[in-house]
């Protein structure tokens, strides 16, 4: 599955633990299984996080309150980025146990939220930043190396170089790789060859649309939009997407393939995301960290007006006349973007753009049925707005892009284990690997093993 990504590396009596995501899914079932860890928090030595989205560092909180005491490695960006995602993820998990209580009429027991605000404050007083490429002993059994995954800022894949009581084994794991050719972020580094390759399979079994042919069908959406005197909605994730759409926005107003227009980011923890991208230039591509400041700031500069406070918000989506409004949740299940889809479903003269996988069951998967009405807010809404759905802005390596990372690496890998994706995706990676020439690649199921001689 692509959420609650957690491996646990033993060696001897050492314990070190590569990601601690939250499980995200049906809210009963989550609780249970964010709540629950299967080993015991007291007894691990190290957490090394790839980086920051929530379902690779999403329930580090737990983990504390569970007794963890040890450090938190991670890349420095991805450190202040954990400090903003997870103090949004618990004023969720707070308001979430505030509205089940007062649901409840305050029934005993309360329900508590998962973690709170000053459970985030302990995680950021274990991390430790690692520069990339910066070799760091942990654990006393192993040595570090952080390399660029090219995926969101400060994402990284982990390299270890572990002394064993007989030789020196490696184990590399990817967390999540980006593409080849995507603007902003560097580009992933070369995957180190090791005895053990615990490698994401998300899209293991597609392949996306190159992504200047994506911005093209969005610069026809938005003109199409403009023309019609109509808003053009995109719900997007808050880390990674929202910044990329407006690279490719502002890029289409500098070369006149779109008329100049206002533009609204409504996410209070996209600002916050923005201040951590200024603060690291040392991720992004040189061409882009440059124009940081001017007219051409990737983050906005003065085409770009990012809304916080929620009275502007709702303001803002009874305003006549064209502009594009980006907001989260990018699955339109929550967030400020139900509200603008609210005020918007039943007008022909808009659109919302799709830029995100649409998971079964959410209201972005039921907007794009052929249907006359959508469900969301507890009712159903005469569905008069154009929907379209853009793939091509996906931060995830698609099948070609795992062939050209993996390739070089024939006969420098021992094992191959494809975690992090739908079964169907998984296997389909799997089986094209052994094609390459990779001799043990499998497809672990939760909780097996693989034991390094």
């Amino acid at each position: 599955m692509v959420t609650g990504s957690m491996h646990l590396l033993e060696v001897g009596h050492r314990k070190i633990l590569l990601d601690c995501g939250l499980y995200q899914g049906r809210r009963e079932e989550a609780r249970l299984r964010n709540d629950h860890f299967p080993f015991d928090p007291h007894r691990l030595d190290a957490v090394i996080i790839s980086h920051a989205h929530i379902d690779h560092c999403g329930n580090l909180p737990t983990l504390i309150r569970h007794g963890y005491q040890g450090p938190i490695y991670c890349t420095p960006a991805t450190r202040d980025l954990i400090a903003v995602m997870l103090a949004d993820s618990a004023r969720i998990q707070e308001e979430d146990a505030a509205f089940l209580n007062i649901q409840r009429q305050y029934a005993e027991p309360l329900i508590e939220p998962l973690y709170t605000r000053t459970d985030v404050e302990h995680v950021l007083d274990q991390c430790i930043a690692v520069d990339f490429h910066k070799p760091r002993e942990i654990a006393q059994v192993a040595q570090l190396h952080l390399i660029e995954a090219g995926h969101i800022l400060g994402a990284a894949m982990v390299h270890l170089k572990i002394r064993g009581p007989q030789r020196l084994h490696t184990v590399t794991f990817t967390g999540d790789l980006g593409r080849r050719c995507v603007p902003i972020l560097k580009p992933s580094a070369p995957v180190p060859p090791s005895d053990l390759l615990v490698c994401e399979s998300v899209y293991g079994n597609r392949l996306h649309e190159p992504i200047d042919q994506t911005s093209e069908k969005l610069y026809d959406i938005v003109n199409r939009t403009y023309a019609r005197g109509g808003k053009i909605l995109i719900p997007a994730f808050s880390l990674g997407r929202i910044q990329l759409i407006i690279h490719y926005l502002q890029l289409g107003i500098r070369q006149h393939q779109i008329p100049q227009m206002p533009i609204y980011v409504d996410s209070p923890l996209a600002a916050e995301i923005a201040k951590v991208y200024r603060r690291h230039p040392e991720c992004l591509q040189p061409q882009i960290a440059e124009k940081f400041g001017t007219i051409d700031d990737i983050l906005g500069g003065d085409t770009v007006r990012y809304i916080r406070d929620f009275e502007e918000s709702m303001y803002l989506t009874q305003q006549p006349g064209p502009a594009i409004i980006l907001a989260a949740s990018g699955m339109c299940d929550a967030g400020r973007i139900v509200h603008h889809l609210k005020e918007h479903i039943d007008d022909p003269r808009s659109t919302v753009v799709l830029v995100s996988y649409q998971a079964h069951g959410t209201t972005g998967r039921r907007l794009l049925e052929p249907k006359s009405t959508v469900r969301f807010l507890g009712k159903d809404w005469s569905k008069w707005i154009d929907v379209v759905q853009l793939e091509g802005f996906s931060g995830h390596a698609d099948r070609a892009d795992f062939q050209a990372y993996l390739e070089p690496l024939v006969g420098k890998i021992g094992q191959i284990r494809l975690i992090h994706g739908e079964r169907e995706q998984a296997d389909a990676l799997a089986a094209m690997l052994r094609d390459m020439g990779f001799d043990d690649v499998g497809v672990p199921e939760a909780g097996e093993t693989v034991t390094l001689l």
